[in-house]
């Protein structure tokens, strides 16, 4: 009743009001619940300032292993900091996951392929430490949105960052992502994607192969800053080759939404949480 009372009343204001440029503002992070996971803040994968990662333990149920989950979070490559994802760490950690949620270096200190090096190098610290934290080094499933989205999917199913480590990825979970992006129309992604002379190369719909990683893409109806389309062609191109893709979308909800309705004041939104877990689950 108290969440549905807040909803109510921040009602008129939207959740764009409360998530801002892919960040959730500290208010969303104030309305969830604190007392179904532990969480570790600050543990290093590397030695730069933003390669640090969070990882949320359940407190509830048995001890473990448990599967892990990886998120990543959007941000245009530019923006977003782990700290204003605590929401996703406790929606996921109450349905019985570890989850690690990384920073990485962001455009414009840094430019492709950076991001996804740091990507693929905070997916080995896990992959290595996954039995400390009461994880299960064999069930690791990575997960993101929008630019966070496009990391993961890209070190799912494209060999050259997680090389033989790979085939240790049990699923990809992508939500509102771009994964088909093609021309660069945008200069600042233009300049970030400049080092690649191949940009087809940058895209996850090159990599579409039987052998990836089953894979799950959901995306909001109303999505007009990174369209349905991704995820439906790199849904249809995984088909054509034999892989195994599962689609969902949401009427009604647009981009930053998606992954707002994973936090618990706003389920009622979407399913989002409810259908991840449930493919999760059977991965």
């Amino acid at each position: 009743m108290y969440f549905h009372t807040i909803i109510r009343r921040l009602g008129g204001l939207g959740l764009l009001a409360l998530l801002a440029a892919c960040s959730p503002l500290g208010i969303v992070n104030g309305l969830v619940p604190r007392d179904d996971f532990q969480r570790q803040v600050d543990l290093a994968y590397g030695e730069g300032p933003r390669q640090k990662l969070d990882i949320y333990v359940p407190t509830a149920g048995a001890p473990g292993p448990r599967p892990v989950v990886v998120f990543f979070y959007g941000g245009n490559w530019q923006n977003g900091k782990k700290a204003d994802y605590l929401f996703v760490g406790q929606a996921l950690a109450s349905k019985g996951f570890v989850v690690v949620i990384p920073d990485y270096r962001l455009y414009p200190e840094i430019s492709y392929p950076t991001f996804l090096e740091d990507g693929a190098r905070a997916v080995a610290w896990v992959m290595d430490h996954a039995a400390e934290l009461g994880g299960d080094p064999a069930r690791i499933h990575l997960m993101g949105h929008s630019a966070g989205a496009y990391n993961a999917a890209m070190l799912a199913l494209d060999d050259r960052w997680l090389g033989a480590r790979q085939r240790h990825i049990r699923s990809f979970v992508g939500l509102a992502g771009p994964y088909d992006f093609l021309p660069l129309t945008d200069p600042d992604l233009q300049r970030m994607f400049s080092t690649e002379p191949d940009l087809r190369r940058t895209q996850p719909v090159t990599y579409a192969d039987a052998k990836d990683p089953p894979v799950f893409l959901a995306s909001g109806l109303e999505d007009t800053t990174v369209l349905p389309r991704n995820a439906q062609r790199l849904a249809a191109r995984l088909g054509d080759v034999g892989g195994q893709a599962e689609e969902k979308y949401y009427e009604g909800i647009a981009h930053i939404r998606i992954v707002g309705a994973l936090a618990a004041p706003f389920r009622s939104f979407a399913p989002v949480l409810d259908d991840v877990t449930e493919f999760l689950n059977r991965h």
